[in-house]
C-alpha cells in the first residue's frame, strides 16, 4: 500500500491487503495497480470508519462488512457509474481470493460472490439519422459494386453482417407468386428465419450472384466469396463501409449494425407490429427488440392520435337500444333505456368539469328509476 502518493493507510489489515495487491499487479500496468490499491484503500477506510473492531482477516464477514461496503458504494454522491462500480467489486473480489491463499482462509474467497457483480450495461449502436441514411444509400447506389450491394442488402433486410456472410447462393425463395423471401441460416441466437423482401432486394441478390460468378475463388455454395475465411470477409466489408461513409461526407464512424437498427426503426414506423418485428430481426426477447428501436416524440404522437381517432379501442361504446313500439310498463322501460344510452353518449363527449359531474349524478338517478320501474307489476295483467 506504500506505493500510493497519499499517506499510508493506518489499518491493521493494510499490510496484508498490500501484499495481495502487489501479488496481483506484478505483471499488470501501473494504471491497473493504481485501481487495485485504490479499491483496497477504499474498503479498509470503510472498515475503519464503520467497524473499527475488525483487526484480523478471520473477523471479516459477508454481512455486515462486505454488504455494508456495497451499500456504501451505491450511496455515493455523485453516484458511481455502473462500469466503475463493477470494477470496484471485481478488484476487491480478486484481492479477497488472493488473501484466501495467503492467510490461508478459504472462506474469504466466498465473501464477495459472482452474483453481487451486476451485468455491464449493453451499449448498442443507434439507428442512422435520416440524413446519414440518405447520404449513405446514395453513395452505395452511385458505386454499385460488390461492397455497396452487400450493405444495401443489410439496410433493406435487417441482416447482421455475419448472417450476410453466411447466405447461401440460393438464399432467395419464392413464397408465393410475386412474393419473395430470403432464408437466413442459423446465426447468433441459433435461430433461422425467412425475411420477406421486395423486388429491389431481389435485384440486389441477383447483382451479388453476378459478382460471385466473376470471382476467381471456386464456388463454395455461399453468395459472397470468402478470401480466406468468414472473418476476413467481414473485416474487408467493415473497411469498405468506413471508406464509403467518409466519401459520403459523414463525419461520425458508421458500423454495419447501425443499418440493422435503421431497418428495425423504419419497419416500426411503417406500422409493422412488435411481434412481427421480432420475427423479422430474429430476436427471442422483446427487450432486445426495444433496444433496437429509435422511438422519437413524433412516433409517440402518431400512436397517440391514432388511438384517439379510434376510441372504441380504448373503451367499448354502449350499445343503443332500439325504441320499441311496446306499450304500457314495457314501453316505459324501453324509453328509460334509450334515454340512458343517449345521456351516456353525450356525457362521454364532455370534458371533465361541473357539467359532466352533474350528468354522472343524473345517470345514477336514471339507473335507480329503471331498477324501481322494473319491480312494478304491469297493469295489463
Amino acid at each position: 500500500m506504500s506505493r500510493s502518493r497519499r499517506a499510508p493507510l493506518e489499518h491493521p489489515l493494510a499490510h496484508l491487503f498490500g501484499l495481495a495487491v502487489d501479488s496481483l499487479t506484478a505483471a499488470l500496468t501501473s494504471e491497473s495497480g493504481r485501481q487495485y490499491r485504490g479499491t483496497a484503500r477504499h474498503f479498509l477506510t470503510f472498515l475503519g470508519t464503520h467497524y473499527p473492531e475488525v483487526g484480523s482477516l478471520d473477523q471479516l464477514r459477508r454481512d455486515p462488512h462486505i454488504l455494508g461496503w456495497l451499500a456504501d458504494l451505491r450511496s455515493q454522491i455523485p453516484p458511481l457509474v455502473v462500469a466503475s462500480y463493477i470494477h470496484r467489486l471485481m478488484f476487491l473480489r480478486c484481492i479477497l481470493e488472493e488473501l484466501a491463499g495467503i492467510a490461508p482462509l478459504p472462506e474469504l474467497a466466498h465473501l464477495l460472490r459472482r452474483q453481487d457483480v451486476p451485468r455491464a450495461p449493453q451499449r448498442l449502436p443507434r439507428a442512422l439519422t435520416a440524413q446519414q441514411d440518405q447520404l449513405l444509400q446514395q453513395e452505395f447506389e452511385h458505386r454499385n459494386d460488390l461492397g455497396a450491394n452487400v450493405f444495401l442488402l443489410l439496410r433493406h433486410t435487417g441482416l447482421r453482417i455475419g448472417e450476410a456472410a453466411d447466405l447461401s447462393h440460393d438464399c432467395l425463395h419464392a413464397t408465393s407468386p410475386d412474393h419473395w423471401a430470403i432464408h437466413v441460416p442459423l446465426g447468433k441466437l441459433k435461430t433461422e428465419r425467412m425475411v420477406p423482401v421486395d423486388s429491389f432486394v431481389c435485384q440486389l441478390v441477383q447483382r451479388l450472384r453476378f459478382f460471385r460468378s466473376f470471382d476467381p475463388l471456386p464456388p463454395d455454395g455461399f453468395l459472397l466469396a470468402r478470401p480466406r475465411n468468414k472473418q476476413t470477409l467481414i473485416r474487408k466489408l467493415r473497411g469498405y463501409l468506413h471508406e464509403a461513409s467518409v466519401a459520403a461526407g459523414i463525419p461520425t464512424r458508421i458500423v454495419p449494425h447501425q443499418l440493422r437498427h435503421t431497418y428495425a426503426t423504419e419497419m416500426f414506423r411503417s406500422g409493422v407490429s412488435f411481434p412481427a418485428l421480432m420475427k423479422l430481426l430474429g430476436h427471442t426477447s422483446p427487450d432486445m427488440t426495444l433496444l433496437y428501436l429509435d422511438i422519437a416524440l413524433t412516433d409517440l404522437q402518431r400512436e397517440f392520435h391514432r388511438a384517439r381517432s379510434q376510441p372504441r379501442h380504448l373503451a367499448p361504446q354502449p350499445k343503443a337500444h332500439l325504441v320499441s313500439l311496446r306499450s304500457g310498463l314495457n314501453g316505459v322501460v324501453d324509453s328509460l333505456l334509450t334515454t340512458q344510452h343517449v345521456l351516456e353518449m353525450f356525457r362521454r363527449g364532455l370534458p371533465d368539469g361541473a357539467a359532466r359531474r352533474r350528468l354522472d349524478r343524473l345517470s345514477n338517478r336514471l339507473t335507480k328509476i329503471l331498477s324501481e320501474t322494473r319491480k312494478l307489476d304491469s297493469p295489463e295483467k
